[in-house]
């Protein structure tokens, strides 16, 4: 890797533990192919896995506050799934960097998108290893501080209650308002019933596990109704 020193710029990082980072670029199938017991990076995947799903939920949770938890799910998904992060490793050249047996170089793993997925994983268990807990949040976070602005925006988040606001009030200045006319079930399995009205006008009914959720199912219908009379 004559070019290590370069790579570690472009991350904006500067390991003290180089061999960390050149665990995290071995490709298990260098392992497949040797005659000796080789380290590879599925181990630190698993663990880059679990760093980046909680600075991401956290992230998600602070700046979404009106979300709830099956938006925020969704929204979730949508950042670590692996095309996503796969775009993340091409932009970071993970691909050139990474270390292959002969057949996976060979048959194009440099560009194999689960291969990039699972690397770029990989190097945030190193980081996370090698400078603590700080040092892979504020990577992940200026990493995917692109993807955050995309998902602010109505079509980059599962959000039927703004996106019914807008459509409302782009009509008339009154807000949409929210009801909930019922719950049944024992405590540890409710179903709420919610209608949401606009000008006095009831517009639909929704139901949910919790009252958000049915506020959220009733946006949805609402909005579904008033779109078909558009």
């Amino acid at each position: 890797m004559s070019d290590f020193a370069a790579f570690q710029n472009r991350l904006g990082l500067q390991f003290r533990d180089e061999k960390l980072l050149r665990l995290a670029l071995t490709h298990p199938s260098v392992a497949h192919e040797s005659d000796v017991a080789t380290a590879h990076n599925q181990r630190l995947e698993f663990l880059g896995d679990a760093v980046l799903q909680l600075v991401l939920t956290q992230k998600l949770y602070a700046q979404f506050p009106e979300f709830d938890e099956g938006v925020l799910t969704k929204a979730r998904a949508k950042l670590v799934n692996r095309s996503t992060l796969a775009e993340h490793a091409r932009a970071l050249d993970l691909g050139a960097h990474l270390i292959l047996s002969r057949g996976e170089e060979t048959s194009g793993g440099r560009e194999r998108a689960s291969a990039l997925a699972d690397a770029l994983e990989s190097l945030l268990g190193a980081i996370f290893l090698d400078g603590g807990f700080d040092a892979a949040w504020e990577f992940i976070l200026r990493e995917f501080a692109v993807d955050f602005g995309t998902l602010a925006g109505s079509s980059g988040i599962d959000n039927p209650k703004g996106e019914l606001q807008e459509l409302l009030q782009s009509r008339s200045p009154s807000a949409p308002e929210y009801q909930t006319v019922s719950a049944t079930g024992p405590d540890h399995d409710r179903v709420f019933e919610c209608i949401v009205q606009h000008a006095g006008v009831e517009l639909a009914r929704g139901r949910g596990k919790s009252k958000k959720a049915a506020e959220s199912e009733a946006a949805q219908a609402a909005l579904k109704k008033l779109r078909v009379e558009t």
